[in-house]
């Protein structure tokens, strides 16, 4: 049997998402007969757009007269730009280093507005490249060239496309399926949308239509990219079965009732795919249809069903298997540093090999996260010696020594097991990952994971408020996340923040304490990078499923009782009595964090970058 595994577009075209590897590795070793083909077309459309012919193809679908000054500039350059493009992605995929030296020069491409902060800032190359940092400056150069080009597409061609997302608006908790169904079934298609088309009838053709195809949505703007390829292959190879499954499907299609959406699929996947899948092959390979399901959703009769045999049973997270990333164009991947920070760039720039440590959180208590989901709640972790062992084939497999670890929270004994185990081998590995500022994170153990090569660490410090952690039950005080952040920066390693404002009850008052305290570690040190997010109440999580207990009332977002053909749903509408604008001080927040990061007006009073912003404190 033929199974191919599709990430959609559209993901980071830095490194493969990690989910068909996840899936082929498991598959290799318990369904062996079972030819699995796995394949990123995130990095294939990228590809198509950033080349010779598909600039070409963009200028000519450019209207004559469009008002943006940059699109115009975009038709007026763009034989610089066709001539550049090749020589540009060859030098980000690491083909071209000795590219560098025209690039730093800034005289090989086109700067559209994307080069404004570095027009307006002549020293901001140097003060943060120097005399020899010249392949990272034309790497930022050439990653601002690419933006360039985006941007042209979505204001010309595509209002929905971006770079690591395409369509999300039609997907994200949209409770009707009715704007996506839509879009699908018009006769009017966007050149990106072609090109999705395209992509899916040429491996069909140089393949050959495989009996099944997976789909994996991570994230809402993987699904008008899945359901468009899942289309083609109803049209050019009807008897393919096609499955969806991944993060997006787990969490906002748990309430599924619109059956329109299976016009385009036959199955979808709930939570772990491993065990759901095997049953699905096995179902087809035998062609009959009384195979039991687990956690699948499919059409019986006109309605959306779930299926589930009680008495299947998740496979153990530490036989799921080693992730294998054979037939994905490992070379191929685009490698970008369009921001000036540390941490942005390990997201955007190198191939990570990704990897899980353990099956869910250890803590699963936090009032703003979906711990009543399984993706959380269920807690493996997997035995140090065979993370390593799964390491070092991966490595072998890819060429690349780096390891990013997703875990939703790697695990402190864990962590500490895997660096005592890394030294005792003598394996030179780098890597980093998610984890909690938990306070089993020492000093010695900060020591003992930077020793075995962990070089970054990001965590949730979220709304840095004493009050609110305990709100939100993050388990851990200001004074304990000060300490455990200090550890790390001490032993060398890079500490990235996520924060949050907006989060039920919170109060401007709290908001400027929050800043001050996050002024506070940036300025001893702790921390090196940040980001904030606004705080989102979701179905799945504490705050969701019981606001009076957080103070709001949900005012939109519920699935409706009896209510017809329901899509995806996860996001909610709340009122929190306080009637605080976090939207105004959102905009204070990332201007403070946007200097703070660069090392600049640490010593300024808070209150100052309120006042800039028009707010005075009640």
């Amino acid at each position: 049997m033929k199974l191919w595994l599709i990430t959609p577009p559209m993901t980071q075209i830095s490194t493969p998402y990690p989910a068909t590897a996840y899936l082929k590795g498991f598959l290799r070793e318990h369904s062996p007969e079972t030819v699995v083909t796995q394949f990123d077309w995130s990095l294939e459309l990228a590809l198509k757009i950033f080349s010779r012919e598909g600039l070409k193809e963009i200028a000519k679908q450019i209207p004559e007269n469009h008002p943006e000054p940059f699109v115009q500039f975009f038709k007026e350059n763009i034989k610089d730009y066709i001539s550049a493009i090749d020589q540009v992605i060859a030098f980000l995929q690491g083909r071209d280093s000795t590219l560098a030296y025209r690039l730093a020069k800034r005289t090989l491409v086109p700067e559209g507005p994307r080069f404004a902060p570095v027009n307006e800032n002549p020293e901001l190359l140097a003060n943060s490249f120097g005399q020899l940092g010249i392949q990272d400056q034309a790497k930022h150069i050439a990653s601002l060239f690419l933006d360039d080009i985006v941007d042209v597409v979505r204001n010309a061609i595509d209002p929905d496309f971006q770079f690591s997302k395409y369509g999300e608006k039609l997907a994200a908790s949209a409770k009707s399926f009715d704007p996506l169904h839509s879009r699908l079934h018009s006769k009017k298609i966007t050149l990106i949308e072609n090109w999705i088309e395209e992509i899916t009838v040429r491996a069909i053709q140089k393949h050959g239509a495989p009996e099944m195809v997976c789909l994996t949505v991570p994230f809402p703007g993987n699904v008008p990219a899945a359901l468009r390829i899942a289309k083609v292959f109803k049209s050019y190879s009807p008897e393919t079965q096609v499955c969806l499954g991944g993060g997006f499907v787990n969490t906002e299609l748990r309430s599924l009732t619109e059956p329109r959406l299976f016009e385009f699929i036959d199955f979808i996947t709930m939570d772990d795919g491993e065990r759901p899948l095997l049953q699905l092959i096995e179902r087809i390979k035998a062609r009959n249809t009384s195979t039991p399901l687990l956690r699948t959703k499919m059409l019986l009769g006109g309605v959306v069903t779930e299926v589930s045999s009680a008495i299947l049973h998740d496979i153990p997270f530490k036989n799921a298997g080693t992730p294998d990333y054979e037939g994905l164009k490992l070379s191929e991947y685009i490698s970008m540093l369009e921001m000036l920070n540390p941490m942005h760039r390990m997201w955007s720039d190198l191939r990570w090999n990704k990897m899980t440590l353990a099956h869910g959180c250890y803590w699963k208590k936090c009032s703003f996260c979906d711990v009543s989901l399984d993706y959380i709640s269920r807690f493996e972790p997997v035995a140090a010696d065979r993370i390593i062992d799964q390491m070092q084939t991966i490595a072998s497999q890819t060429g690349s020594t780096g390891f990013h670890f997703v875990d939703e929270a790697a695990p402190p004994a864990l962590l500490k097991q895997i660096s005592q185990r890394l030294i005792e081998r003598g394996l030179k590995f780098s890597w980093w990952g998610n984890l909690r500022f938990d306070p089993q994170f020492d000093a010695e153990t900060a020591e003992l994971m930077a020793d075995a090569g962990c070089i970054a660490v990001t965590g949730g410090i979220e709304v840095a408020s004493d009050r609110l952690l305990k709100l939100m039950n993050k388990g851990v005080t200001l004074a304990q996340v000060s300490l455990v952040t200090s550890n790390f920066s001490r032993a060398g390693i890079f500490v990235h923040a996520y924060l949050m404002y907006g989060f039920p009850t919170q109060t401007v008052e709290e908001t400027i304490e929050a800043l001050e305290n996050v002024r506070k570690l940036f300025k001893k040190d702790s921390i090196q990078s940040a980001f904030w997010h606004r705080f989102s109440a979701t179905i799945h999580s504490p705050v969701g499923k019981n606001p009076e207990q957080f103070g709001i009332k949900i005012t939109g977002g519920m699935p409706g009782v009896g209510e017809a053909q329901v899509f995806a749903v996860n996001d909610l509408e709340f009122v929190d009595p306080t009637g605080v604008d976090h939207d105004r001080l959102g905009k204070v927040l990332n201007h403070a964090l946007y200097n703070y990061m660069h090392g600049n007006l640490l010593d300024r009073p808070v209150l100052e970058w309120f006042c800039d912003h028009g707010i005075r404190p009640p």
